[in-house]
């Protein structure tokens, strides 16, 4: 049997309560109650940091709202934006099939117009060659020839084309030819024919000359007046009747009308000749001047010096040399009509 136990002494009034709660706690309550108190601590301190979590979740969520806010406004700019963006694109894209379309016709009307141009360069050019073929065929002036061919050329060159090269290439080649030709002074010429037509009227004839009047005989000696007077009546007589030894074949008379047939008939052999030198037709240019130089031997009084120099003239004139072989220019219109550059 336990022994019984002797009771305490009374505790003062004040403490009596605590002490008996003391007397009462055992270890396990102690460390029960530091463990109620260290969770009460956490708890306290996890409640208070929930808080300030809360609170800053709760900020960042009003900053989320109004960043979202943001976005929105921001994504409806954008998808404004988008759309204006889109009907400005559609519009661009209309524009620019418009001006592709615009560009093809630009495009066309330039290559056609460029096609006209060659048209119109090639027109002029074969009318100028047509031309200096004229001039040296029909009137043998090879300088009009060649100016024409020169001013072809320099066409040509003005309308700059590639494709005009070739052309360009033949009409320089009958220019050089046209060059070798040797030189001709048929302006020259011609003008030496109408000076002589120009003095045909001036120049005198042989049937209107007359013998050279006898000297006056100063060696008789003087004497008294009728033998003055005998000797000058017997000079009168013999002016009537002279005597001329003719050294060339007799000149016919002509009647004035005669004559003025006569200087026109020069005239119009001389005019012929001038037809022949500008056709260079050289038969019948030394033909037209041989009559012309036979007319005027025959008929003027060479004794002139109008009627010499008129000789020395047709002499000279038909010592110069027309038979010149020309060339043609068929090789530059056939270029210029050939169906490489586009003409039939």
């Amino acid at each position: 049997m336990s022994e019984p136990v002797a009771p305490l002494p009374a505790a003062p009034a004040g403490t009596s309560a605590r002490a008996r709660l003391l007397r009462h706690l055992t270890p396990s309550m102690v460390v029960a109650l530091v463990a109620l108190l260290f969770a009460l601590w956490q708890w306290s301190d996890a409640r208070r940091e929930a808080s300030v979590l809360q609170g800053d979740l709760a900020k960042r969520v009003a900053e989320l709202d109004a960043t979202g806010r943001e976005a929105r406004l921001i994504a409806d700019q954008v998808r404004n934006t988008l759309r204006d963006v889109e009907s400005r694109m559609g519009m661009l894209e209309a524009k620019l099939m418009e001006t592709q379309g615009q560009r093809i016709a630009l495009e066309a009307l330039y290559q056609e117009l460029a096609r006209n141009r060659d048209e119109w360069v090639l027109a002029e050019v074969e009318g100028i060659l047509t031309t200096a073929a004229q001039q040296l065929q029909l009137a043998g002036n090879v300088r009009a020839a060649l100016i024409a061919l020169e001013a072809a050329d320099k066409r040509l060159a003005r309308a700059d084309r590639p494709s005009l090269i070739p052309l360009r290439k033949v009409i320089n080649a009958d220019i050089d030819r046209l060059k070798a030709l040797p030189s001709v002074d048929v302006p020259g010429l011609a003008l030496k024919l109408d000076n002589l037509i120009a003095a045909v009227d001036t120049l005198p004839l042989a049937a209107d000359s007359r013998p050279e009047a006898a000297p006056a005989d100063s060696s008789a000696p003087g004497g008294g007046f009728w033998s003055q007077l005998t000797g000058e009546f017997w000079r009168d007589v013999k002016e009537l009747l002279r005597v001329r030894v003719a050294d060339t074949p007799e000149v016919p008379l002509l009647a004035p009308e005669q004559a003025w047939f006569l200087r026109e008939n020069l005239k119009l052999k001389l005019l012929s000749a001038r037809l022949a030198l500008l056709s260079r037709d050289d038969a019948a240019f030394r033909a037209d001047l041989k009559t012309a130089g036979k007319w005027l031997s025959q008929h003027f009084d060479g004794k002139a010096k109008t009627v010499q120099a008129s000789s020395v003239s047709l002499k000279q004139l038909g010592e110069s040399e027309l038979a010149l072989k020309l060339p043609d220019l068929s090789d530059s219109l056939e270029a210029v009509r050939s169906p490489r550059f586009g003409r039939k």
